[in-house]
């Protein structure tokens, strides 16, 4: 694996800078607002992105919560099959597709749902103990530096279109500022608590944070916003070139966010065993001074 990361690297650079040439080179320029628009194929992405890496860490998070006892990993198991199906089966209901929003296919509201179990099971089998505890810190780490973009592009792009730099009162923008601090506190918390049970207060503010993800995403289509109305899969249009590129360019920061999360996992598994040698020695150390004072205090007498 480790002379597999090298190749990788140099792929996802490759990736990127070839995703850069297509955003500003090959993608049209729109109609209405001229060249700013093409930050559309970093900022989007970069929200993609986060929001994948709260989803994993949410999914983890329930993962090591519910491994501390067997009987509580059994239901969860149980529980996330049931929405899967049940989620699934409830998107083509008559009463449910009037609640799904104007230009979204139940299709996709159903293969969304289905992605939770498939994660569940997928993260359960590949990451088990404390790993699991290591990828929730890792995607949330990773997730905050790219919801972080989302917050400085948004901005950037506002100012030449909307002639201000922040909607104040506008939900989208709100509620993913407050999805940052969420996870910004979650990784204070990761940080500065010393408590034995700090992975676990993480964990249930991680399942926490994850509930805003949902609103993040699907404010625009419930609420009025100044945010600009999806193009896909909202009832919207996009050129196909345009179209393309931006996918192109979700897939080079897919695979940059892999490689990064993949050094952050690897650096907190070494971090964790340093730690625990040292904590380890420090036992010893400590057990062969109380051996060495025995004695000493036997011939005081």
């Amino acid at each position: 694996m480790k002379r597999l990361f090298p190749i990788l690297s140099v792929l996802t650079a490759i990736l990127l800078a070839y995703g850069l040439y297509l955003a500003l080179v090959v993608a049209p320029t729109d109609a209405q607002q001229g060249d700013v628009y093409r930050i559309i194929y970093y900022h989007v992405p970069s929200a993609w992105t986060a929001f994948l890496l709260f989803f994993i860490n949410f999914i983890a998070s329930i993962q090591y919560l519910v491994s501390q006892k067997p009987s509580g990993r059994s239901a969860m198991k149980w529980i996330v099959i049931a929405i899967g199906v049940l989620g699934a089966i409830a998107t083509y209901l008559p009463i449910v597709k009037k609640q799904i929003p104007a230009g979204m296919e139940p299709s996709a509201v159903a293969t969304t749902v289905l992605a939770i179990p498939a994660f569940y099971f997928l993260t359960g089998w590949l990451f088990q103990g404390d790993r699991l505890d290591v990828l929730a810190v890792t995607t949330a780490e990773v997730g905050v530096v790219f919801c972080t973009i989302v917050l400085v592009t948004g901005p950037i792009w506002a100012r030449p279109v909307w002639g201000i730099w922040w909607a104040t009162g506008d939900i989208r923008l709100t509620s993913t500022l407050v999805l940052w601090l969420i996870y910004v506190s979650y990784l204070v918390l990761r940080r500065f608590s010393n408590s034995a049970q700090t992975q676990m207060l993480a964990a249930a503010l991680a399942v926490f944070g994850a509930l805003d993800v949902p609103l993040v995403y699907l404010s625009i289509w419930f609420f009025r916003t100044q945010h600009p109305q999806p193009v896909i899969g909202g009832g919207g249009s996009m050129d196909p070139k345009m179209l393309r590129v931006l996918g192109f360019s979700w897939l080079a920061f897919l695979c940059f966010a892999f490689l990064v999360c993949w050094s952050r996992f690897r650096l907190e598994l070494l971090q964790r065993e340093v730690e625990e040698a040292l904590a380890m020695e420090s036992l010893a150390g400590a057990a062969e001074t109380a051996k060495a004072s025995v004695p000493l205090s036997r011939s005081a007498r």
